[in-house]
């Protein structure tokens, strides 16, 4: 007979849970029926458009001094675009769906509001077939022309 005496008591423990076991919903569901202390933090652009994130936005208005507020496009390249977009006849929607960006965009763009964004810029000026930029606003976009080279047979 293993020879032990009463009065040694042996403590078995689980393991602590992992940080991946933490995260689940049952784990938060047990810590809170336990009382512990529990830490939540919301990711700021978690589930949203990486394209367009505000980082850099929010950055530059850090470092604003005087006037707390975003260059914004234009009144007049708002409506350079609602005139390309009616002459092409295409609603906000459907301008949005060809340029692959949101509705919402588009019409801050139009009223001019949106924070100018050279990508979605470009994207617009290629679908309408107009320039929103530079010193030639309005004019149609020339078409590039062909090469003439000859193939090899």
């Amino acid at each position: 007979m293993a020879e032990s005496s009463w009065d040694e008591v042996t403590i078995i423990r689980k393991r602590a849970p992992k940080a991946g076991q933490l995260k689940s919903t049952q784990a938060i569901n047990a810590a809170q029926r336990q009382g512990l202390e529990i830490e939540t933090s919301k990711k700021f652009t978690a589930g949203q458009n990486k394209q367009h994130s505000a980082a850099k936005n929010v950055a530059k208005l850090d470092r604003e001094t005087e006037e707390l507020h975003h260059d914004t496009v234009g009144l007049d390249v708002g409506r350079l675009i609602q005139q390309g977009r009616q002459a092409k006849g295409l609603t906000q929607k459907d301008l949005a769906t060809k340029i692959c960006e949101k509705q919402q965009i588009v019409n801050e763009y139009e009223l001019g509001k949106a924070i100018p964004n050279q990508a979605i810029l470009s994207k617009l000026e290629r679908t309408l077939g107009i320039k929103l930029r530079g010193r030639d606003k309005g004019q149609p976009i020339q078409p590039a022309a062909p090469t003439t080279g000859s193939k090899p047979k």
